[in-house]
């Protein structure tokens, strides 16, 4: 019995002894399963400390700004471009349709105005539609702001570690801005297709329109398209589009924001769009406003430039403007000739203003800026540094010079005037109205090359120019900006400016971070300058290489200039001055060949001179006269003898003799009467047929206005006059 008791005692224990066994199991698994638990909460919580360590700031209210195009406008006022690289214009809450707010709200986030930035019960409902087969989305509008600004880096990342950090940004965003603030972020910056960026853009992409002026439609169209722009695209999809907007309007009935009239009526509409954009470069003055982008990322970075906002205002005048385009463009085309290229910069004198500006034919098939990009052989337009230089130096303009044809210059460098021809002794004065190009290579001799350089330096030419003899025919490449910017020195009385395109630039606050400081450089005694702009009004009368100019001028202003040419006709020139302007024209090909016009090679007197004619009759038409700068002294000139030119001055062509002083303005200068002729018969068949000049392609020319053949064969920048190859001979205008 005993054994038999013990042996049940000894069950007992042994029992009791399992069911301790079986107790502590369990709890060890439930103590691990915690155990687990709380591990994993202190490594999930570490986790989510660590991508919350290293988040963007989004305290400061610039983390939420959006990208804004930058906007310029005209002299007057009116915009003319906008750069950017997204589509979007901001606007503020008060200038968006009601219907919009509401139908957002009501689609997008309709416990907006409840929630704290992230909605709980939106993510429920997102889980049962996902569970049942459905689809909602479970984003508020404050975590899409947050995604498209703040963590827009990180926006096409589905991570559990973005959703974190937009949730907590929500949250604290919820804090910093009211509901209203944040709507107004929102709907300025969620894409709506068709690279519009915020409700004000997508408003004029899709009805040509401001947001404020939306329809109830129109604005449930808009708040449809966020969700999936492409398969809504009201453009290539209209009916997935319509049934979107009609979703978009059940939504606003079911949330109370319409009533069952208006929901109806709107439903039945049928979608009509009326496209329009904004435009990155405005369509009218689009080599201006290129030249205008070039400047700004000179200074701003390309982000600030194409997303910060600018507001850029410039010097262009858009009448003037008109006019300018419409003498290049009217020009061209009686030419007929598809290759022939122009351009044109007018600037103002008085303060180096570009006005007016174009830079080609066609900015749709070329957008290389002519006016500003190109450096083209200005021939003896450059003369106008020659004279500058000569007179303050002390060269009187009535000193004589033999301007007879051909001159050696050196063994390898000969000179000829247009057409070989041989004038005699002229004036510096009239020299330089006829444009002799055997005078004004003896004239840089007298007066010294490099002070030549540094003349056309110090009026504007910002181009390596070397100190060689051949320049004064034009042998650099110049652009017509600066062309123009150098011939308003001499109508402004020998001031010089830089020619100027922006007036002040205003960041997207408004706050003012340049502005155009008026800076007048006096390069050139006035006196002197008066002079100047003497001689080159002689080339605008009778017997200059644009006379032209005063048979054909109607504007009541007066005038100088000087034409220039090319080797082989492959750039024609006019620079004309008036007090209200300086006008740099270029006409020619881009790649650089003879210019033919009607069958014979071109000339600035029916290319450059009537499209500068043109110009200035339409910009100054009905503009009271004015008068160029003027002083009562005169200058101190050297005694004419004391110049040595290396051709002696003799009289061997008889037939043409000029007054050899300055002469007054109401003047003209006196030629023999076959020149007189010879101008008024080239006058009447530019007029009447817009025909070429009397050289033919292949044939010599002729003719004693001085027009030119060609440039100096075979110079440049590092070979002196001297070196030139193939005999160097020089027959540019």
């Amino acid at each position: 019995m005993e054994e038999e008791y013990m042996g049940i005692r000894t069950r007992r224990a042994h029992m009791h002894s399992r069911t301790h066994v079986v107790g502590f199991g369990i709890a060890g698994v439930f103590g691990f399963i915690a155990l687990l638990f709380v591990t994993l909460a202190i490594s999930l919580g570490a986790m989510v400390s660590n991508w919350l360590q290293s988040l963007p700031d989004y305290s400061s209210a610039n983390a939420y700004l959006v990208a804004e195009p930058t906007t310029v406008y005209a002299a007057d006022g009116s915009t003319i471009a906008e750069y950017y690289l997204q589509n979007r214009r901001s606007v503020d809450l008060d200038q968006i349709s009601k219907y919009v707010l509401q139908a957002t709200v009501d689609t997008e986030d309709r416990r907006f105005y409840q929630h704290n930035g992230v909605d709980p019960q939106g993510i429920l409902r997102a889980v049962v539609a996902q569970l049942g087969g459905g689809s909602e989305g479970a984003s508020t509008i404050t975590q899409q702001l947050v995604r498209n600004t703040v963590l827009s880096d990180e926006q096409f990342e589905q991570t559990i570690k973005r959703k974190v950090r937009e949730a907590y940004i929500a949250i604290q965003m919820e804090k910093m801005y009211s509901k209203d603030q944040i709507l107004n972020m929102y709907l300025n910056t969620i894409y709506y297709g068709h690279s519009a960026y915020g409700i004000e853009a997508a408003s004029t992409t899709y009805f040509n329109k401001h947001a404020s002026d939306l329809t109830l439609a129109e604005a449930a169209t808009l708040a449809g398209l966020p969700q999936s722009p492409s398969a809504y695209d009201p453009f290539s999809n209209p009916e997935a589009a319509t049934a979107r907007r009609n979703t978009v309007l059940d939504h606003m009935l079911n949330e109370g924001d319409i009533s069952q009239e208006d929901h109806d009526a709107a439903v039945s509409e049928e979608l009509t769009l009326n496209e329009g954009s904004f435009s990155e470069t405005a369509a009218n003055y689009p080599y201006f406003t290129d030249y205008v982008k070039q400047l700004l990322l000179e200074d701003f970075d390309q982000d600030t430039v194409m997303q910060g906002g600018l507001k850029v205002y410039t010097t262009l005048d858009p009448s003037k403007q008109a006019a300018a385009e419409d003498a290049v463009q009217s020009r061209l085309e009686s030419i007929g000739n598809d290759r022939l290229d122009a351009a044109l910069c007018a600037v103002d004198p008085s303060t180096g203003y570009i006005v007016a500006m174009v830079g080609g034919r066609d900015y749709s098939e070329n957008q290389f800026n002519l006016a500003t990009q190109a450096r083209r052989q200005p021939g003896s337009s450059f003369k106008i540094f020659t004279l500058a230089a000569a007179l303050n130096a002390g060269m009187n303009p009535s000193v004589l010079i033999n301007c007879n044809s051909p001159m050696q210059f050196t063994p390898t460098w000969k000179v000829q005037n247009f057409g070989n021809e041989s004038y005699g002794t002229l004036s510096l004065a009239n020299a330089f109205a006829i444009s002799s190009n055997t005078g004004f290579v003896q004239v840089i001799e007298a007066v010294g090359a490099d002070k030549v350089v540094s003349m056309a330096k110090a009026m504007g030419i910002d181009v390596d120019l070397p100190a060689y003899e051949s320049i004064t025919l034009g042998t650099e490449g110049v652009p017509p900006v600066q062309m123009a910017e150098a011939y308003a020195t001499i109508a402004s009385g020998g001031v010089h400016r830089d020619a100027i395109a922006i007036t002040k630039i205003e960041d997207r606050n408004g706050n003012t971070v340049y502005e155009h400081q008026d800076s007048p450089t006096q390069v050139i005694e006035p006196s002197v300058a008066q002079d100047i702009r003497k001689v080159t009004q002689g080339v605008t009368r009778s017997g200059g290489t644009a006379s032209v100019v005063g048979y054909t001028m109607s504007a009541n202003q007066p005038v100088g200039g000087k034409t220039g040419t090319s080797e082989n006709y492959r750039d024609l020139w006019f620079c004309g001055i008036t007090p209200q302007l300086s006008v740099a024209v270029w006409c020619g090909y881009q790649e650089e060949a003879p210019v033919i016009v009607g069958g014979s090679y071109g000339h600035p007197y029916n290319t450059a001179v009537p499209i500068f004619v043109s110009f200035v009759n339409q910009a100054l038409d009905g503009v009271d006269r004015a008068e160029f700068p003027s002083v009562t002294t005169s200058p101190t000139y050297k005694e004419n003898s004391s110049w040595k030119f290396s051709k002696t001055n003799e009289y061997t062509n008889s037939n043409y003799y000029y007054y050899e002083t300055v002469e007054d303005d109401e003047e003209e200068t006196q030629v023999d009467e076959e020149t007189q002729r010879q101008t008024r018969e080239r006058t009447r068949d530019e007029s009447e047929s817009g025909g070429g000049t009397q050289a033919t392609p292949g044939a010599s020319t002729g003719g004693a206005s001085g027009a030119s053949t060609g440039g100096t064969s075979g110079t440049g920048e590092s070979t002196p006059p001297a070196e030139t190859a193939g005999g160097g001979r020089s027959t540019t205008e």
